[in-house]
């Protein structure tokens, strides 16, 4: 009877649960493909590792067992990393990138590791919907995940941001093995992108139903809106361009890097998150230019409107000017004035200034100034 390397592991005795510490959301061991339950301690990753894999070689007589840590930070401090660096052999060049957050998406080789930066976006409206984008000061929030990638683990560090579940993702197929048993490290760090990116096409969607809103709103004859909402959007959208667009020729680094830690199964799916992360950063892109074509045309809307009502209030002050200056005229204290002795003269002036009001207002009616 055949015993599976799962079947194996399973049956072993489970390495000791820690109580993850603040900055320390979780750190897991996987071999073969498998993760082993439980928690491990940071300082002693790589040797209990590498006393398993010892193990399941000796028992296999082969060396074909593979397995990788999975350490994942929250927002350290610089010793904190420093602690955790020392434990995982990382390159000093890295610490000082993974405690100061606010990185570009960017990608960069140390030696035999990688460091990865990706920016998480997060939409508040699609979250929790709220009436309205007019009704929201910052629809927009963004985060950052880091990604340190080493032959036998992977060390992320958040910012701001929370991370996913991806233990679908890394169920993936491919052949006849999990994707994580193929790729190692790299598979969690593909998983991550992968949730990130499908993040930006899910807020693409949502950011087109707050554009076409505000379209609508702009181009309605007498409709009356806020500009300053455009500008709202227009400035968020900007944060996320600013986000998402590094991260096009970040994902091209990756698939052109020769390092071994990319196995040309990782970068098949590599490849499928860099076509769905041009997709969103062109989409967005296409938002920023309605944003803007909205605001000029927002703009023109609003002179032209401003101008209907001046040409309103320069008739009503016309009109009111008419009788104002017939009233002035006879209120000029002459003696000798012809008219003040009419029997019917004030009845004849109110007639004639009411005649020029009715007519002024029906020529300015005509020309469309009321």
């Amino acid at each position: 009877m055949t015993v599976s390397n799962t079947d194996r592991l399973e049956n072993q005795p489970q390495p000791p649960k820690e109580q993850a510490s603040g900055f320390v959301d979780h750190c897991r061991l996987y071999i073969d493909g498998v993760r082993i339950p439980g928690e491990i301690k940071v300082d002693s990753a790589l040797g209990l590792l590498h006393s398993r894999l010892g193990e399941l070689q000796a028992r296999h007589e082969s060396d074909s067992s593979r397995g990788f840590v999975w350490l994942s930070l929250n927002e350290p401090s610089v010793q904190q990393m420093h602690d955790a660096a020392q434990a995982f052999g990382v390159h000093p060049l890295i610490i000082e990138d993974a405690v100061v957050a606010r990185q570009r998406p960017k990608v960069e080789q140390y030696d035999d590791q990688l460091f990865l930066v990706a920016r998480s976006v997060r939409y508040l409206d699609f979250d929790r919907r709220q009436n309205s984008v007019q009704q929201s000061r910052q629809v927009i929030e963004t985060g950052e995940v880091q990604m340190v990638v080493g032959k036998n683990f992977i060390i992320t560090i958040r910012h701001g941001t929370t991370l996913p579940d991806i233990s679908d993702r890394l169920a993936l197929r491919a052949g006849q093995s999990t994707l994580v048993n193929q790729a190692g490290p790299m598979s969690v760090a593909w998983a991550i992108t992968d949730w990130i990116v499908d993040d930006y096409i899910k807020i693409a969607a949502e950011l087109s139903d707050d554009v076409d809103a505000l379209e609508e709103e702009v181009f309605t004859p007498n409709s009356r809106f806020n500009v300053e909402q455009i500008y709202l959007l227009k400035r968020e959208i900007l944060e996320m361009r600013h986000a998402i667009d590094p991260l096009d020729p970040a994902l091209r680094l990756i698939l052109s890097n020769d390092s071994q830690l990319l196995n040309k199964h990782i970068r098949r799916y590599f490849r499928d998150v860099l076509d769905h992360e041009i997709i969103a950063k062109d989409t967005i892109r296409g938002f920023d230019e309605r944003l803007t074509d909205l605001i000029s045309a927002a703009v023109a809307k609003v002179t032209l409107q401003q101008n209907e009502d001046m040409r309103a209030i320069s008739a009503f002050v016309g009109m009111a000017a008419v009788p104002t200056l017939i009233a002035g005229i006879y209120g000029m204290n002459f003696q000798h004035m012809p008219e003040l002795q009419t029997q019917y003269g004030y009845f004849i002036v109110l007639g004639i200034m009411v005649l020029i009001v009715a007519g002024m207002w029906w020529f300015f009616k005509k020309w469309n100034w009321l």
